[in-house]
């Protein structure tokens, strides 16, 4: 048999062809991973800090008795959140900012940061619900 008639041989082209795929998916996937780790963080600082506004207006607002700011770091602390901030207006409000270290990959690019606002409506003097 002649070297043109014999069959062609591509013995080991689907192994080749597997780690090329395999070597194409794995930098997608720690990429999708570690976006999703970030997301993850940012709404896990946004809850934190709305959560914790929400229980320092209720301080300073009379429902809740203690310091308004204590008590959103107790708050921050429980949903895994580092207190960033707080701060008590003049118009009754309170403005909370929490920070949240992403898991894995996306820690490296640094803490998720969120801030909230709570507490009375506009006009309404303090210790008075708003309707």
């Amino acid at each position: 048999m002649s070297a043109a008639a014999r069959p062609r041989r591509d013995t080991g082209s689907g192994g080749v062809l597997v780690l090329g795929t395999c070597a194409g998916l794995v930098p997608v996937v720690l990429l999708v991973s570690a976006l999703g780790g970030a997301v993850l963080a940012r709404h896990r600082a946004e809850t934190a800090a709305d959560l914790a506004a929400l229980a320092a207006a209720d301080v300073v607002v009379g429902r809740a008795v203690g310091d308004p700011c204590e008590r959103a770091r107790r708050v921050l602390t429980a949903h895994g959140a580092d207190d960033a901030g707080c701060a008590v207006a003049g118009d009754g409000s309170v403005l909370v900012a929490a920070t949240v270290r992403a898991p894995g990959l996306a820690g490296r690019l640094g803490p998720a940061r969120a801030r909230a606002r709570a507490g009375q409506a506009s006009g309404a003097p303090p210790g008075t619900a708003s309707p």
